[in-house]
C-alpha cells in the first residue's frame, strides 16, 4: 500500500510548539495549497490541509518559519476520530509531515538571529584553490566511440 502525499503551500498562521506528556515536541499547523483551476467566480480557490510535525522538525518550524511562509511538507495522510464535549463523534484527516522544507529565504526585517550560511570553508576563495587543485591532480581517462554503449 502507497500512502504519500507532496505539498506545497503557505502557512495561515505562526506555528507554535507544544511538547506531549512524555516531552516530545510537536506542532499542529495549517498550509493553504492553491488550486490549479479557478473556480465559478473566476477567482483561484485554495484548500486548508491540516498537518503535524514532529521532535525537531516542529521545533524548527516554530523556531524559523510564520505565518504566510511558503513550505513544502512531504508525508503521509492520517486519518482519526474523538468525541467533543458533547458527546459528538469528530473526524480528523492530517498529514503527518516526514519532512518539511522552507522554501523561502528569511526576509531582512525577521528579528531572529539565525542565518543560514554556507559551511565556513566555502566563505573564502581557498574553495576555489581547492577545486582547481582537485581538476589539475585528476588522471585524464581516454575512451573511444565505440566503448560508449549509446
Amino acid at each position: 500500500m502507497i500512502n504519500r502525499t507532496i505539498l506545497v503551500g503557505r502557512l495561515t498562521k505562526d506555528p507554535e510548539v507544544r511538547y506531549t506528556s512524555s516531552n516530545i515536541a510537536f506542532s499542529r499547523f495549517t498550509i493553504a495549497v492553491n488550486r490549479t483551476f479557478a473556480g465559478a467566480s473566476g477567482e483561484r480557490e485554495a484548500d486548508f490541509i491540516q498537518c503535524i510535525a514532529w521532535r525537531r522538525q516542529a521545533e524548527n518550524l516554530a523556531r524559523f518559519v510564520k505565518k504566510g511562509s511558503l513550505v513544502g511538507v512531504e508525508g503521509r495522510i492520517q486519518t482519526g476520530s474523538y468525541d467533543d464535549k458533547d458527546g459528538i463523534r469528530k473526524y480528523t484527516t492530517d498529514v503527518v509531515c516526514d519532512s518539511v522544507q522552507f522554501l523561502e529565504r528569511k526576509s531582512q526585517e525577521d528579528n531572529n538571529d539565525y542565518t543560514p550560511r554556507a559551511p565556513k570553508e566555502y566563505n573564502n576563495n581557498s574553495y576555489q584553490e581547492r577545486s582547481v587543485q582537485k581538476k589539475q591532480n585528476t588522471p585524464s581517462i581516454d575512451v573511444s566511440e565505440d566503448d560508449l554503449p549509446f
